[in-house]
């Protein structure tokens, strides 16, 4: 449990290692996948393919649960690779976590694991959603949305762009986080007891089921809700 995080300082800033490697592994799995996926095309899918168009029905029905298609079709693309990203980083570490036993630096795990990556997953998020609705609907009527249905609302609404953005990126966080230091305090406590590695073995599969499914969960939340944050800024209501 006294594992710490791979941290170099590069230009005066610092950098977790893990993070960005495990980022960089996220993010090839997910073109790989969508790469192979789509590189032949046919109208009787099979394989990757089937699972690909699954996939982009399923984020189409998060996009028309939440605002009008016509307004909301042109964010197919990110409300899949929302979902597709976070998903596979929620998964990475679930089977194994790797460490570097000299200098107990955690290297494999999932990215999803550290806040400064979910946070400004968030902050990527919140600024889309500015962006597109001032794209959308203009810069008058956009504002005119803080001022509506009373002017005294303001201060709250801007507290409420504060609040999306943080309980957006740690909500992701708390869960993934939670689920791997679980793991490996289950691993630690089975090891140390009279069945040795055994007694750790049904306690982790249990909750390596469960961790998938946490991962799921949390992967589809963070996309809904990213939609819904933007159809607050796009649509008018």
């Amino acid at each position: 449990m006294d594992h710490e995080a791979p941290i170099r300082t590069y230009f005066g800033l610092d950098f977790n290692m893990s993070t960005v490697l495990m980022t960089t592994v996220a993010c090839i799995i997910v073109f790989l996948i969508c790469f192979i996926g789509t590189r032949r095309l046919s109208m009787r899918p099979s394989g990757l393919q089937n699972f690909l168009e699954w996939m982009i029905d399923f984020v189409r029905g998060i996009i028309k649960a939440n605002m009008d298609w016509k307004v909301g079709g042109q964010f197919i693309a990110l409300a899949f690779t929302l979902l597709f990203y976070t998903f596979v980083a929620n998964m990475l570490g679930m089977p194994f976590e790797l460490y570097n036993p000299s200098t107990h630096e955690v290297w494999w795990k999932s990215p999803t694991s550290d806040p400064v990556l979910t946070l400004t997953m968030a902050v990527l998020v919140v600024v889309l959603t500015h962006y597109y609705g001032i794209k959308i609907r203009g810069l008058g009527e956009y504002l005119k949305d803080y001022i509506r249905p009373v002017p005294f609302l303001l201060p709250f609404k801007i507290i409420e762009e504060f609040a999306n953005t943080l309980t957006l990126g740690m909500r992701l966080f708390g869960n993934v986080y939670a689920k791997e230091i679980l793991m490996v305090l289950l691993v630690t406590v089975g090891t140390s007891s009279l069945f040795g590695v055994f007694g750790a073995f049904l306690p982790l599969m249990a909750w390596q089921a469960f961790g998938i499914f946490i991962g799921s969960i949390q992967a589809y939340i963070f996309a809904m809700l990213a939609m819904v944050y933007m159809a607050h800024k796009v649509e008018h209501h």
